[in-house]
């Protein structure tokens, strides 16, 4: 038994106990992923559904995906414990203990599951479960101790909010979502290769062949601004394909500049705290798409 499963966890209060389980499905990511659905409420035949048929697609989804970190928290505690960036979440801390994280994932799945059906039938329950399924079984368990390419094929699950919302409301898939899909699944990489050079040494000591481990730092640079431009061509689609008007055009063009001229100025700078910055760069440009897709909408 290891030192983080055999460390005793100590009785907390009802109140800290939910903070705990709350910490575990990784609340900030969750909103930045329940965001990138938002688009597709206005994007549906029909324009934008009543209050509480929206709230409760998104409920579901954020339960999916609250069940998907959830899981890949009680998969990963052992690798979480070896990094800096990881080691004070709740289960590496033994705050918790590893069979309520797997009791919390296993229910908020079935909970997700059930939402998701009751409201916009089998499609978008069975996208949300396969999303769940990717997410812990091919990516957590396969593809990132096994393969640089981990984030890049396993990017596609944290990509699957517009299919289950719109599944969810029309019962059956379009462009629409198709689109946004490949935008979050192209935003991927250069977002987390950012990080993954700025914390390279941790990703080393979990064991984690991430892309700067095997390729290197200025290589890994070069692929993001390859997916940096594909994606800043992608963001534009819209515009051509009539979806979204030549205003939110503009603000992706902005936004893609931006996020664009950070990619380069890691490569030329190469200093990992530049990366750092490029992470979070990474993370204001797909806020600032997907509002954009909003206001635009909303006019």
């Amino acid at each position: 038994m290891s030192s983080v499963e055999a460390t005793m966890v100590e009785p907390v209060g009802i109140r800290a106990q939910l903070k705990l389980w709350w910490d575990m499905t990784r609340p900030r990511v969750l909103a930045l992923v329940l965001f990138t659905g938002l688009p597709v409420l206005g994007m549906v035949p029909g324009g934008w559904p009543d209050f509480s048929r929206a709230a409760t697609v998104l409920f579901g989804t954020a339960l999916a995906g609250a069940a998907s970190s959830t899981l890949n928290a009680y998969l990963e505690r052992k690798t979480d414990a070896l990094m800096a960036r990881t080691r004070n979440r709740p289960l590496p801390a033994a705050e918790v203990a590893p069979q309520q994280a797997l009791f919390l994932g296993g229910f908020l799945t079935l909970s997700s599951t059930a939402v998701l059906f009751l409201v916009g039938g089998w499609l978008s329950a069975l996208v949300g479960l396969a999303t769940i399924a990717f997410y812990v079984g091919v990516y957590t368990l396969w593809l990132k101790p096994r393969t640089p390419q981990n984030i890049v094929i396993g990017g596609a699950a944290g990509a699957t909010t517009p299919f289950i919302v719109e599944a969810a409301l029309t019962g059956h898939l379009s462009y629409a979502s198709f689109l946004l899909f490949l935008l979050i699944f192209l935003w991927t990489p250069p977002h987390f290769w950012a990080i993954a050079i700025f914390r390279k040494e941790e990703y080393a000591l979990a064991g984690f062949p991430m892309m700067p481990n095997v390729i290197g730092d200025r290589a890994t640079r070069r692929q993001s601004l390859v997916y940096t431009l594909l994606l800043v061509g992608v963001s534009l689609s819209p515009v051509a394909l009539g979806m979204l008007s030549p205003l939110y055009g503009v603000a992706a063009l902005l936004a893609g500049a931006w996020f664009t001229a950070s990619v380069v100025l890691s490569m030329k700078k190469d200093d990992p705290r530049q990366d750092y910055r490029t992470f979070r760069v990474s993370i204001a440009y797909l806020f600032l798409l997907f509002a954009a897709m909003l206001i635009d909408l909303a006019l």
